[in-house]
């Protein structure tokens, strides 16, 4: 049976970019839907079911963030955020209500197919580390059940989105040793080569809300290393 092309909801108001982005990717051979305002890309999510939403912020009706957060509250899929402003707390907002990743405008049309592209396979990855099961690995008071998808942090379950989640995996395959952005690039977001080190930093950050920053340590001008972190508490 011919597995049915991949459908991808575009959300933008403006019509020239939301035609852009559509046709472009109507041409990498995806089954594109479109919606002009925040209502109508719940009702569009609702009847179309895409595997992936590309969501501005700035939307009529109700902004992009309350989209995400909505969208995630009926069913996790993947969301490229676009953003016309390069600002690092609007784009914690957008990763804090559940986005997986972002773009800011202006952006190249390349840069966007890629980005979708390489969020459909870490979802494919997911499915099937999620089939084949999976040990949990612990790291002081951190659990993670990578086949599940789910972590606790002092026994507390944390709620990760998914590239989040990806990203600690990542650095939990080497607790203690300094990843590069640049591996990081390659292993979670699936850029090889990629410059697009602000994307980790900032997804760094979220991650680091959510489980405590001290357990992810920081070496200036190259990356990042997981530490085993124990509770102090009773």
């Amino acid at each position: 049976m011919t597995q049915r092309p991949r459908r991808i909801l575009v959300v933008e108001d403006e019509p020239v970019i939301n035609g852009a982005v559509s046709d472009r990717l109507t041409a990498e051979g995806y089954d594109v839907a479109q919606a002009y305002d925040g209502p109508a890309a719940m009702q569009a999510f609702a009847e179309h079911e895409p595997d992936l939403v590309v969501l501005d912020v700035m939307l009529p009706g109700f902004d992009g963030h309350e989209v995400c957060r909505r969208i995630q509250a009926v069913r996790p899929v993947p969301v490229l955020m676009l953003t016309a402003r390069d600002d690092e707390t609007d784009i914690l907002v957008g990763l804090g209500v559940g986005a997986d990743d972002y773009l800011t405008k202006p952006f190249r049309m390349r840069e966007l197919v890629a980005r979708v592209a390489a969020l459909l396979r870490r979802v494919d990855r997911a499915a099937a580390l999620a089939g084949a099961g999976s040990a949990a690995t612990d790291l002081g008071d951190l659990r993670i059940d990578a086949g599940a998808r789910r972590v606790w942090a002092a026994e507390d379950e944390v709620h990760l989105t998914p590239t989040e989640f990806d990203l600690l995996v990542c650095l939990a395959s080497e607790p203690g040793t300094v990843l590069t952005r640049e591996r990081l690039l390659a292993d979670v977001w699936g850029w090889p080569g990629a410059s697009g080190t602000r994307t980790v930093d900032s997804h760094v950050k979220a991650l680091r809300a959510k489980i405590g920053a001290d357990r992810v340590r920081t070496v200036h001008g190259v990356g990042y290393a997981l530490e085993a972190h124990r509770s102090d508490g009773p």
